[in-house]
């Protein structure tokens, strides 16, 4: 029930992301309903697909569907009380990367994957969906910027496995790792924390 729970709460958070990031360029109803629907589902179609998991989830369970459809109007409708639309975006991305680290090192788990795998798989999962919508939004996708962004999401998928090991309770450790993915992005935009930057300045 915690995964599930948790598994639509990271697709309504990418599917608001996809709406905000699409009306900010202008696209029109499809437009929008698209780039909602790949964000929500990108990474996870990626992470079902490496795994042999097919049909992938959202073909087999009408709920996700259902969810992106439900947000995005929901979304529209809300968008001018959704104030300070760059912070609004950032937020539920922010979120939408914590829950879905978590949902595909869970699903590596079931995969029964070594722990690194697990970590990448959630990584793909948090940021594939993302990396698609910037694309499609011709933008460079955030994970390729400096930004603190997939080592987030590494940190994160790490500390799971940390928190197992010292014989925290799965369900606790699991919902501590999506708060330490959230955290350290949250603090690495606040404090302006960055991956370093291999091109030289001009002068």
């Amino acid at each position: 029930m915690l995964y599930q729970t948790i598994d639509i709460l990271g697709t309504v958070a990418f599917a608001i992301s996809g709406v905000l990031v699409a009306m900010e360029k202008r696209l029109d109803l499809f437009g929008v309903l698209i780039i909602a629907f790949v964000t929500s589902i990108g990474g996870g179609t990626l992470r079902d697909l490496l795994i042999g998991n097919t049909p992938v989830a959202w073909m087999r369970d009408l709920t996700y569907v259902s969810t992106i459809f439900i947000t995005v109007v929901f979304a529209i409708i809300f968008v001018n009380q959704l104030k300070y639309l760059r912070k609004s975006l950032f937020l539920f991305d922010t979120i939408g990367i914590g829950l879905y680290t978590m949902l595909g090192v869970e699903k590596g788990l079931e995969a029964e994957l070594l722990p690194i795998m697990c970590i990448f798989l959630g990584t793909m999962t948090a940021c594939f969906g993302g990396v698609i919508r910037d694309i499609l939004c011709n933008e460079i996708p955030v994970i390729f910027r400096k930004e603190i962004y997939a080592t987030a999401c590494i940190v994160g998928g790490a500390s799971y496995f940390l928190f197992i090991s010292l014989s925290l309770k799965e369900s606790y450790a699991y919902i501590a790792a999506i708060v330490v993915v959230i955290s350290l992005r949250l603090l690495a935009v606040r404090f302006g924390i960055s991956l370093p930057n291999i091109y030289k300045q001009k002068t």
